[in-house]
């Protein structure tokens, strides 16, 4: 009876723990959202107060200034084409180091992991440099190059961690078939990882979506996506919170209402391998 209540009184804290924390991330989201509907004053009044006049000005003032729908448009083109791309490669990249390895996939999964732990700023000046002689800079397809590469270390790393667990058996009975190479993998591993390959694009979308530093760096207005919009609201003369928070409750709406809705698999796509 004692070791029941034990554990009883283990779950209800581990429970609190875990809402704490839930509303310890949550509080700047929302905190963000209701500041968007604040005045400038109300919005660095002290003691800042929860009951306030909503006025929707403030979203007003920035589709007037930024046009938010072409914003976003860049956002959605370039995520959704470099994780496209991405995925192209990195499936092939994966399968092969999975089903053929060698004694240098180690170390190629490697050298591809450690090319995330380069700071960014390291590199810019080379790749501003290349996309400004290729006529790159403030387009959509440099963009594009950049956010495939940057987040292709990643998917190669997920899927391949995917695929080293599926069942040998199936391939094999598909090479008694005589299934080539390629059918394995179109016909065989993909649809056996349908789940696998849906997480592993939705969280590159997520990381597109919320890149700032090369969107800050590469564009200027023609192909500026939404971080690069937030950011325009910072000036030598101060913050506009209140503007500042609209723009950012426009900028992450999108993406926050996907990844409700997809939770499930980009749940799945972060515990890859954590449970044998």
């Amino acid at each position: 009876m004692k070791l029941t209540q034990q554990r009883k009184l283990r779950t209800v804290l581990t429970g609190l723990f875990a809402w704490t924390i839930a509303l310890a991330l949550f509080f700047p989201i929302f905190w963000m959202f209701i500041t968007s509907f604040k005045t400038e004053l109300q919005a660095i009044s002290v003691p800042p107060s929860l009951f306030f006049e909503p006025t929707l000005e403030n979203f007003e003032i920035v589709q007037e200034r930024s046009n938010y729908l072409h914003h976003a448009m860049n956002s959605v083109i370039t995520s959704f084409g470099s994780t496209l791309i991405a995925l192209a490669i990195a499936i092939p990249a994966a399968y092969s180091m999975a089903f053929f390895p060698t004694k240098k996939t180690k170390d190629i999964l490697l050298w591809m992991l450690s090319t995330k732990m380069l700071p960014a700023v390291g590199v810019l000046v080379p790749i501003y440099i290349l996309s400004r002689d290729y006529g790159l800079l403030d387009s959509r397809t440099g963009l594009i190059i950049i956010f495939t590469l940057m987040n292709l270390p990643i998917v190669v790393w997920m899927l391949f961690s995917y695929f080293k667990d599926l069942p040998k058996e199936i391939l094999e009975a598909a090479r008694m078939d005589g299934a080539t190479p390629w059918d394995e993998m179109v016909k065989v591993v993909m649809p056996l990882s349908i789940g696998a390959i849906s997480s592993t694009g939705l969280l590159s979308i997520v990381l597109c979506w919320n890149e700032a530093f090369w969107s800050l760096n590469l564009t200027a207005s023609e192909a500026a996506p939404l971080t690069a919009m937030i950011a325009s609201y910072s000036s030598p003369e101060g913050l506009f919170w209140a503007k500042l928070s609209a723009a950012s409750t426009l900028a992450c709406a999108p993406i926050v209402i996907f990844g409700w809705f997809c939770q499930k698999q980009l749940v799945q796509g972060l515990t890859f391998g954590a449970v044998k």
